[in-house]
């Protein structure tokens, strides 16, 4: 990647000149900085799992990075490792996925929220781990399901006022469930809202990214097909716990209706840019889940509020000016 630019769905190399392993991520901008928190797949895909016809990694951990401009990142390490205590959440032979970090600023610590699973994705928990620096090391704490449900593919989200939210994909993917967290972000309130609830387990949602622009609130989800690509969906709000009004589609033209072979996690708001948002995507493969690409594209805004996310080649933050 050149000094400022994006090049979706290129290799992008951190500033060591080595391949950024942070997939199913999310970003935390503290103190000036962003901080970039993924899952570090830094290894061949495990016989294991290819014996089960499950292509996956063994647990690694969470790798950090962080930067200043959002193009130049440093590597700042694994900062939650596996554990390989037999039965321990973390274990090599576990599944970790989509580590999203949020800055509590009344308790100084920074809580990681994440998807802990087995391999047959039927333990379906979130854990936590936190840490007093964003680069850790951080100290895992427990896992659950949130108010008794099972929870897959999540994200959290930050208000303005400082409120969080856990979002999970749940009941096998078939529907979406809000929580509002406690107020040191290590729990859920015993609030909860359900959305986007399908008729059959056919139809369903997971990776759900949410960002607030203009009072509206947007969340960005795929279809289930593994690692296979499928349109994204968004749907809008009032509110973080809805109701939800589903949109359709927001990416337009070629392979639009593959997400241009990519499938959201998370959408970053651009520090100092009010209008200002990049739609963050993993582009896996399935066969060398290390060499999974990242696919950045802005997101863009109509005056009724609708959004779109158009494919390019190459792009810089300009275009928000």
């Amino acid at each position: 990647m050149t000094s400022r630019e994006f090049h979706p769905g290129k290799p992008w190399l951190d500033t060591d000149g080595r391949l950024i392993e942070a997939h199913g991520g999310g970003i935390l901008y503290h103190e000036g900085i962003y901080y970039w928190y993924g899952e570090n797949k830094d290894a061949e895909n495990s016989e294991a799992h290819k014996q089960s016809g499950i292509d996956r990694v063994d647990v690694i951990g969470v790798s950090c990075y962080s930067s200043k401009d959002l193009y130049h990142w440093n590597n700042e390490g694994t900062v939650l490792h596996a554990n390989e205590e037999p039965g321990h959440d973390l274990h090599p032979s576990h599944v970790l996925e989509r580590p999203k970090v949020l800055y509590n600023a009344w308790t100084k610590q920074f809580v990681m929220w994440m998807h802990v699973d087995h391999g047959d994705y039927q333990f379906a928990r979130v854990g936590l781990a936190v840490s007093e620096r964003p680069t850790g090391p951080f100290r895992y704490v427990r896992s659950f399901r949130p108010g008794g449900y099972d929870s897959r593919d999540m994200t959290v989200y930050q208000d303005d006022d400082g409120t969080a939210y856990l979002i999970c994909s749940t009941n096998m993917n078939s529907k979406v469930v809000t929580f509002p967290l406690t107020g040191d972000y290590l729990d859920v309130q015993n609030a909860s809202a359900e959305h986007f609830v399908m008729p059959n387990e056919h139809m369903s949602r997971e990776s759900p990214a949410v960002f607030k622009y203009h009072q509206t609130y947007y969340m960005v989800t795929s279809g289930c097909t593994g690692w296979d690509a499928n349109p994204a969906e968004y749907a809008v709000a009032p509110s973080v716990m809805g109701p939800w009004t589903v949109v359709g589609n927001p990416c337009i033209g070629e392979h639009a209706d593959r997400t241009y072979y990519s499938q959201s996690t998370f959408v970053i708001p651009v520090a100092g840019k009010e209008h200002a948002f990049i739609f963050m995507a993993d582009r896996w493969n399935r066969y060398h889940l290390r060499e999974s690409a990242y696919v950045w594209l802005p997101v863009e805004f109509s005056q009724n509020g609708a959004i779109t996310i158009q494919w390019r080649d190459v792009w810089d933050l300009s275009i928000f000016e």
